[in-house]
């Protein structure tokens, strides 16, 4: 019995430590930090290095010397999850489409979707939205496995051998998976059965059961022999309830200090089993839509589920605080800018997104009059990406910006895909548009940690840095909080670009692009390699820029480059 306690407990911590357990993939949330007590900022990262010592991105800066801001509005389209429409912070920052009579069931404007006021919900369905939703690996597996289940390569025709190494990397991904879910799975229904029992042989020691980690950890004594430290069980002559201190110590470590904290976190494993990772299990069942042509109507304009605990509005509402939280209402936070107007496009269901909705919401959000689009959202693999290659030239040659998180997996996008991506999918070196950025995030220590230690990084495919840790943001439930992850850099790039063309219209899509990448803070120190085990490089080879965003210089280059166009 003590060793399948331990065999459990084991699986499930070696599995939760090397495993990247990415909540993107099925909620795109992260957990809440604490506050950075060090130097006490809440939004450090509008902090100048010069003026506050801290890597910030000089908002304050530039604000202090522009009192009088452009009235110009600037449209950025959100392509992400749905949002709180009701928070304090957004309200009246969202576009509206005026060629739209609301509620009339009626396409006004003829541009294809009813009722779009706002913007548009692209995993809408007709009793709400897509909650759960196949990884993309999976899908590639379904869809590729009658063209080169048991082929060998010799018999594959030379156009489609990248297809069918992305079948077979597809295959692997999915093992891997099902094999670490399994396991985690196993372990939570163990612990379910465990958890009561623990409980209740804890209550001799505890009755009002108001324990702690910290009381449970003085349960133990420590010696020393030859300098060594060792522990020991007082109660160690007792060896089942050492065990059943072992397992609620456990299971303090993760969060998980009642009963219902394990169901709930069983429920969503079951559910990734059974869902994200399962063949049979296609979510596009509940469209009515063709998902190998582009086509323009489908899904609803829900861009929000405004009830009491629907954390499937945060990851937006998160980002699009940053861009556009109001900056006159001395509440809150402060966005980039008061005259950015949101757009909300939601995609982004629990598990991954499809390329058909990435290439449709890009379309809609140009025909629309996005000037900006952000794009906080990511994976490893891509079904269409000719679809996105295609959106991607038709928002360049719109003058339109396109903005990407670089991804949390703390690897090089150089070496490991990660989409969308601007990478021509025949070439590893070539780029198809001019237009598109993609950020890692940083942290608000300039050392070895600048780069944040989940940020993915790559010299040919990451544009630059922007801070992603530890940020103050507004959350689902017209509430804040702290979270990180690079889903929080892309948008302090959407807004600044947002900023500047408030300021100087006339400027196209690459001289932005140009402009935030020339104008960032250079950093000539070594840093942490994310992912490389202790592994340092100079700060400069992360990324192509090698810098960080810098709205001031940004403002002052975009003044300078638009005077000399006149």
């Amino acid at each position: 019995m003590r060793f399948i306690f331990i065999f459990f407990i084991l699986v499930f911590f070696t599995n939760c430590k090397t495993k990247k357990f990415d909540q993107k993939e099925q909620q795109p949330v992260l957990s809440v930090l604490n506050p950075i007590n060090e130097f006490n900022p809440k939004i450090w990262y509008d902090k100048d290095l010069n003026v506050d010592q801290i890597p910030g991105i000089s908002l304050n800066k530039w604000y202090k010397e522009n009192k009088k801001p452009k009235k110009r509005s600037v449209t950025v389209a959100v392509i992400d999850t749905q949002i709180d429409t009701n928070h304090e912070e957004l309200l009246n920052t969202f576009w509206i489409n005026k060629g739209e009579i609301p509620n009339n069931n009626i396409d006004d404007d003829k541009n294809g979707y009813i009722d779009d006021i706002n913007g548009w919900n692209f995993i809408g369905t007709k009793k709400g939205s897509t909650v759960w939703a196949n990884f993309e690996f999976v899908r590639i597996v379904r869809d590729y496995d009658k063209l080169y289940n048991g082929k060998k390569t010799s018999n594959i025709n030379k156009t489609e051998l990248p297809y069918n190494n992305e079948y077979h990397r597809s295959i692997k991904k999915l093992e891997q998976e099902k094999g670490f879910y399994a396991n985690w799975l196993k372990s939570l229904k163990y612990n379910l059965v465990k958890f009561p029992i623990a409980k209740d042989s804890l209550k001799q020691y505890f009755p009002k059961e108001d324990y702690s980690y910290q009381q449970l950890d003085s349960m133990y004594k420590k010696y020393k022999i030859n300098d060594k430290t060792y522990m020991q069980r007082r109660d160690d002559d007792d060896k089942d309830l050492g065990a059943l201190v072992d397992f609620m110590m456990a299971q303090f470590e993760v969060n998980q200090k009642n009963l219902s904290d394990i169901q709930v976190k069983e429920k969503e494993i079951d559910s990734i089993v059974s869902r994200n990772l399962n063949a049979s299990y296609d979510e596009r069942t509940f469209f009515d839509l063709n998902p190998y042509v582009l086509e323009k109507g489908y899904g609803n304009n829900n861009i929000s589920s405004n009830l009491a605990g629907r954390t499937i509005n945060n990851h937006c509402t998160m980002v699009s605080g940053i861009l556009a939280s109001n900056r006159a209402n001395l509440i809150g936070i402060n966005g980039i800018s008061n005259n950015i107007k949101l757009m909300p496009l939601s995609i982004s269901p629990s598990g991954d997104e499809h390329d058909k909705d990435i290439a449709m919401a890009i379309r809609y959000a140009v025909d629309n009059g996005a000037k900006v689009i952000n794009m906080s959202f990511g994976k490893e693999f891509s079904l269409h990406k000719q679809w996105l290659e295609e959106a991607f030239k038709y928002a360049e040659q719109h003058n339109v910006l396109l903005v990407h998180s670089a991804g949390n997996n703390s690897f090089n996008v150089d070496v490991n895909p990660y989409y969308p991506t601007d990478i021509s999918y025949e070439s590893s070196s070539k780029e198809v548009c001019g237009n598109f950025i993609s950020v890692g995030a940083t942290t608000a220590k300039i050392d070895s940690t600048l780069v944040a230690s989940f940020s993915n990084y790559g010299k040919n495919n990451v544009d630059l840095f922007a801070p992603g840790d530890r940020i103050y943001t507004t959350m689902a439930g017209n509430s804040y909080g702290y979270d990180s992850g690079t889903s929080l850099a892309a948008p302090m790039v959407s807004g600044t670009a947002a900023l500047i063309w408030s300021y100087y219209p006339k400027l196209s899509v690459q001289e932005v692009k140009q402009i935030i990448l020339e104008s960032g803070t250079a950093y000539d120190i070594e840093v942490l390699v994310p992912g490389g085990e202790g592994k340092k490089m100079k700060f400069s080879e992360l990324s192509k820029s090698g810098k960080v965003l810098n709205v001031y210089d940004a403002m002052e280059l975009a003044k300078k480059v638009s005077k000399k166009k006149r």
